[in-house]
C-alpha cells in the first residue's frame, strides 16, 4: 500500500455465510456459490468502514465512512466536476486525493478448501487491495467495471481477517483519466458499488454465457474448474413459473485442459422477448458426476434475435423496430454514483412512462440491478464502454471491455454493445466484444459527425431537422445516440415532434435518444446541502 498507518481495528462481523451443502441427487441441494458482503448492498444499507482521505475535508485522520459510497458526499476530499480544467470561467480545485480503507470480517471455518474471491463492483478510479498485509492482486484501473481476486490463501478461516483497500481518485494511467476524467459528468471518488466475497467448492461454474434464438434455439458456453473427463453439463430450461421447458447436456471432453463445453438445444415456440413483452427464461447449469450433482448454477435469458439488415433497418425477431430512447446517468443528487434498485426501477417506469423503449447507458456501464430490471420491465439497452471525447489505451481497454461484457453479456435487454462515446472509441477494441458474446450482439461507434459509421449504423449527433432530413436518404441505417440537448434547458425536447415524425416515417431511420433523462445537480456537503449543478454543465 502507498501509505500506513496503524489503527486499532474494530472488528465488524458480518453474518455467517450459510455452509456448503454436500453433494447428492437433487440439483436443488447441490452446492452453488455462496456470497457474503463486506460492504453493505446500496446507497440504502451500507456498512461502516474505517477511513482516511489523503486531502481535502476531513484529510489527514482516520474517521469512518459507509461503504458503499461516493466519499464527497460522506463530506470528505474536493469536489470536481469532469475535465480537470475551467469550465465556463468557473475552476474546482485539482482533486487527486486518495482513500483509504480498513475492514475487519471474518470467514466460516467450513470454506476452508473452497475458490473464495474478493468481488469489487464498482470504485473509481485506481483501486489497490490487501488481505491481511498481502497484495491480493494487481491495482486494478477503471471505475464502472466488476473485478475480483483469488483470496482463498490469503485467508484466515474461523479468524479474524483484515482487509485493506486503498483508491486512487486519479488514476496512474494516462489513458484512463482521459476516458473517465475529462468527462461532461461530476467525478466521484471511493467505492460506489458493493463488495463482497463468493465462495465455490473446487469443482465447479465460473461462468455462462447464454443466449436463445426466436427461433427457439439454446446456447450456451459454460465454463469448468477442475472438471474431470466422463462428468456432464445438464442444463435445464424453465419458464417463468418454474417449469421444465427443455433439457440438454455435453459431456467434459478427454482433452486435457478442457475448460468449457458447450451445449445446444432448439425449444418449440418460446415465449419471445421484446420491449412490450419481456418474457425471461431460466438456464440452471449442473456439473454431474454419474447421476451426482456436484454444483449448481442458474441465468436468466430471453429467446430473441435482433438484425442490422443493411440499407434497411434493426430487426427484433424479424420485425423492423426503432428506438424511442434517452441518454441517462447513474445519479442520485445525495449519494452521486451510489445507487440502489429502488432508484433503477423509478427511472425505467418514468421512461416507459413517457413512451420511451430504449435507454443508452451513457457513458459507462450501469448498476447490474438496472439491467436485471430492463430485462424484467422492457428496455433496449445500449451498454456503454466509457469514454468521453477520449479511448482508453488498448493495454487497459481489453481488460475492461472482458469485466464488462462478461457481467453483462446474457441481459436480453442489451441489444448493441457501445464503444465509448464521441472521440472515446479505440476500433482495436471492437474485436474484443465478440470475443467474449457470441451470441451476435453488434458493436456500435456512438460520435457527433458522419463518417464514422460501425456495422451499418450511423449514430452522428446533434444535427438540425434539415441535415437530419439529408442522412436519411443515405444507404445507411441512422441511429442518432445522442439529439436535441436538453443542457441548461436549451431546448431539449422542442420540435421533439417533428423530429419524430421525420424519423418514424423513415424506412432508413432506427431511431434516437435524447440528451437526457435528468438533472446531475449535486447536494454539496460542503455548501450546506446546496445543489449545484456547475452552472451549464449539469443541469
Amino acid at each position: 500500500m502507498k501509505y500506513r498507518y496503524l489503527l486499532a481495528s474494530i472488528l465488524i462481523v458480518p453474518p455467517a455465510a450459510v455452509p456448503v451443502v454436500q453433494a447428492g441427487n437433487n440439483p436443488a441441494e447441490a452446492p452453488t456459490r455462496e456470497v457474503q458482503f463486506l460492504s453493505g448492498t446500496d446507497n440504502d444499507h451500507t456498512v461502516t468502514w474505517d477511513f482516511f482521505c489523503t486531502g481535502g475535508r476531513k484529510s489527514g485522520k482516520w474517521t469512518r465512512i459507509e461503504v458503499p459510497s461516493c466519499w464527497e458526499q460522506q463530506g470528505f476530499g474536493t469536489y470536481n466536476y469532469g475535465r480537470d480544467y475551467v469550465t465556463y470561467g468557473r475552476k474546482f480545485r485539482f482533486a487527486d486525493e486518495q482513500g483509504m480503507y480498513r475492514h475487519s470480517f471474518r470467514v466460516p471455518a467450513s470454506w476452508k478448501g473452497l475458490r473464495v474471491n474478493i468481488v469489487f463492483e464498482g470504485s473509481m478510479t485506481d483501486t489497490e487491495v490487501e488481505i491481511n498485509g498481502k497484495p491480493a492482486g494487481e491495482i486494478h484501473q477503471g471505475a464502472f467495471y466488476r473485478f475480483k481476486y483469488d483470496v482463498s490463501g490469503l485467508l484466515d478461516y474461523g479468524g479474524d481477517n483484515l482487509l485493506e483497500v486503498t483508491v486512487s481518485k486519479m488514476s496512474a494511467d494516462h489513458s484512463v483519466n482521459r476516458a473517465e476524467r475529462y468527462a461532461d459528468y461530476w467525478i466521484f471518488g471511493g467505492i460506489f458499488r458493493p463488495v463482497y466475497l463468493e465462495a465455490f467448492p473446487e469443482k465447479h461454474i465460473p461462468g455462462v454465457a447464454v443466449w436463445g434464438t426466436a427461433e427457439g434455439d439454446f446456447h450456451a458456453r459454460v465454463e469448468l474448474a477442475h472438471a474431470e473427463p466422463g462428468m456432464q453439463v445438464l442444463a435445464t430450461i424453465l419458464d417463468a413459473a418454474g417449469n421444465e421447458a427443455g433439457t440438454c447436456r455435453a459431456s467434459v471432453p478427454r482433452e486435457p485442459g478442457t475448460d468449457m463445453v458447450e451445449l445446444e438445444t432448439r425449444l418449440e415456440d418460446p415465449l419471445l422477448w421484446t420491449a412490450e413483452s419481456p418474457n425471461l427464461y431460466t438456464a440452471r447449469f449442473s456439473l454431474m458426476k454419474g447421476k451426482e450433482t456436484l454444483y449448481t448454477t442458474a441465468e436468466k435469458f430471453g429467446f430473441r434475435t435482433l438484425e442490422i439488415r443493411h440499407g434497411d433497418g434493426i430487426y427484433l425477431n424479424g420485425v423492423k423496430i426503432k428506438m424511442k430512447g434517452i441518454n441517462r446517468h447513474a445519479f442520485w443528487p445525495e449519494t452521486g454514483r451510489c445507487l440502489n434498485p429502488g432508484i433503477d426501477r423509478m427511472d425505467i417506469r418514468l421512461m416507459k412512462e413517457m413512451n420511451m423503449n430504449a435507454v443508452r447507458c451513457s457513458h459507462y456501464p450501469p448498476d447490474r440491478s438496472f439491467l436485471d430490471l430492463c430485462d424484467s420491465m422492457g428496455m433496449y439497452v445500449l451498454d456503454e464502454l466509457a469514454g468521453w471525447q477520449n479511448a482508453y489505451s488498448t493495454q487497459v481497454g481489453e481488460k475492461l471491455v472482458r469485466e464488462m461484457v462478461t457481467r453483462d453479456r446474457n441481459h436480453p435487454s442489451i441489444v448493441f454493445w457501445s464503444n465509448g462515446n464521441e472521440g472515446g472509441t479505440n476500433p482495436e477494441l471492437d474485436d474484443d466484444f465478440l470475443i467474449y458474446d457470441r451470441s451476435g450482439r453488434k458493436v456500435i461507434h456512438a460520435h457527433h459527425r458522419p463518417g464514422h459509421d460501425f456495422n451499418g449504423i450511423e449514430t452522428n449527433h446533434y444535427e438540425s431537422y434539415q441535415s437530419f432530413q439529408h442522412i436519411l436518404k443515405d444507404t445507411l441505417i441512422y441511429m442518432c445516440t445522442e439529439f436535441l440537448h436538453s443542457q441548461n434547458d436549451g431546448g431539449g425536447g422542442a420540435g421533439l415532434h417533428d423530429y419524430w415524425e421525420l424519423m418514424y416515417a423513415s424506412p432508413m431511420s432506427g431511431g434516437g435518444f435524447i440528451w437526457a433523462l435528468l438533472d446531475e445537480g449535486v447536494v454539496r456537503t460542503d455548501l450546506g446541502g446546496a445543489i449545484d449543478v456547475d452552472l451549464v454543465n449539469a443541469p
